[in-house]
């Protein structure tokens, strides 16, 4: 047991360097003031409180949600009849559809977004439709790819006795197929919306730089005013907000699988 415990030193290495190293550093500059020294620290909640006092800063962050959930409910309305598709076609059929589904998934996404703005340029949409367009695109294999799973390893047996019993499609849709599939779901809700919510090449490219979401925002902060405090107190905003959200789908899958 010793010997397969020191076979994980790398990997706990390696979140010691890139996870825990990293969260430190963003823990501090968010609580500390600018031009600290490595002995001393001014910790302060300032930027915590610039952040929620200023009107334009609680913008970004709810259009950034609401961006971020209507991404994941139009890719629900879409997978969802694309992953039921897909499930009832001959195994072969099924595994050919996942290739073709999971193809574009190989291409650098900020290639597949360039591409986008080129076709988007030539209509006459608002910065908000385009930047839905191209997170719908980036993020719907995910989540048909999860509610396929969940359904394609459904156990047939259940469809047939539903029918035995006189259920008719719409019926066993509802008490079997739905209920099983949540899992799927809740799988997919969790893979669409924690990057769509902090997501920030898409926004930049298809926004047209008018477009600016809670990503964008931090990049700003970092890259170009040079405030690491405050785009750390947002950043640290931005991983509450995401550990919340698998909190809150962990615990409905918990439910689902316990119903």
């Amino acid at each position: 047991m010793k010997s397969f415990f020191r076979m994980s030193y790398p990997y706990l290495l390696w979140i010691a360097l890139f996870i825990v190293a990293p969260m430190i550093m963003i823990l501090l500059y968010a609580l500390t003031r600018s031009g600290n020294g490595l002995l001393t620290f001014q910790f302060t909640l300032e930027n915590f409180t610039k952040f929620f006092n200023d009107a334009t800063f609680m913008r970004v962050l709810f259009t950034s949600l609401r961006i971020a959930l209507l991404t994941t409910v139009f890719c629900i309305l879409i997978g969802y009849p694309a992953a039921l598709f897909m499930a009832s076609l001959p195994e072969r059929k099924q595994t050919t559809m996942v290739l073709l589904l999971t193809l574009p998934m190989w291409i650098n996404m900020l290639l597949k977004t360039y591409a986008w703005r080129g076709i988007l340029m030539n209509f006459d949409l608002e910065s908000e439709a385009r930047v839905f367009i191209g997170m719908v695109y980036d993020f719907l294999p995910y989540m048909i790819i999860q509610i396929h799973t969940a359904i394609a390893k459904m156990d047939r047996d259940l469809l047939t006795a539903a029918y035995d019993l006189g259920a008719n499609r719409w019926k066993t849709f509802l008490k079997v197929t739905l209920p099983l599939s949540v899992p799927g779901i809740i799988s997919g809700i969790t893979l669409v919306f924690l990057p769509a919510v902090s997501s920030f090449v898409i926004p930049k490219l298809l926004g047209g730089g008018d477009y600016v979401l809670i990503g964008n925002l931090i990049e700003i902060y970092f890259l170009n005013a040079g405030d690491w405090n405050f785009g750390s107190a947002i950043s640290l905003i931005m991983a509450l907000i995401i550990i919340a959200s698998m909190w809150a789908t962990k615990k409905l899958d918990r439910n689902a699988q316990e119903g």
